[in-house]
């Protein structure tokens, strides 16, 4: 499997449900392991450590929130806090496509290089929009549901998409005798 390949199924693991008794069958902390295996397989990503980092505490975090009572009392306490919980994700998935759009730059593909930015500047305005909506206590709820699925999806088909690229491809074994 291509690495840009392993962090999409992981994306989607994490973005589907399968609710049973409150558990999600399609555990997102199975997702986020997928997520960090791809990414550790990607060649020269910038800011070398930093998006596995952010992979790791959006593990992290989904491990606590995979228990049913913990979104639960998040909701009950503030509705902020149940955004503030999705920020590990956003911040993981972003600085992961920024940093693909400058490894598309580099190797010059601009088409590439557009798309991603398009994905970032859309998960900023996911990590942002809640904070007008849950402020202002306005009926946009459905609406920033919405911008969410679709920049999630998008960011899924992206991934899928470039996977075989040269420059999202892993690096080959130069040490292996041909």
């Amino acid at each position: 499997m291509k690495p840009l390949q392993a962090v999409g199924m992981g994306l989607v693991i994490v973005a589907l449900g399968a609710k049973v008794n409150g558990y999600d069958l399609l555990a997102d902390p199975l997702g986020w392991l997928l997520v960090l295996y791809g990414v550790r397989r990607l060649p020269r990503l910038p800011w070398g450590s930093t998006v596995p980092f952010l992979c790791v505490v959006a593990l992290a975090v989904s491990v606590l929130l995979w228990f049913p009572a913990v979104p639960s009392a998040l909701a009950d306490a503030d509705p902020s806090l149940e955004w503030a919980a999705s920020l590990p994700e956003i911040a993981a998935v972003g600085a992961l496509c920024f940093g693909l759009a400058r490894l598309a730059e580099e190797a010059g593909d601009r088409r590439a290089r557009t798309w991603l930015r398009t994905a970032c500047t859309l998960l900023v305005a996911v990590a942002l929009v809640p904070v007008v909506v849950l402020s202002l206590r306005s009926g946009a709820v459905g609406a920033m549901l919405l911008l969410g699925l679709v920049t999630i999806v998008l960011v899924i088909v992206l991934l899928f998409a470039y996977s075989a690229r040269p420059w999202a491809a892993e690096p080959l074994d130069q040490t292996t005798p041909s």
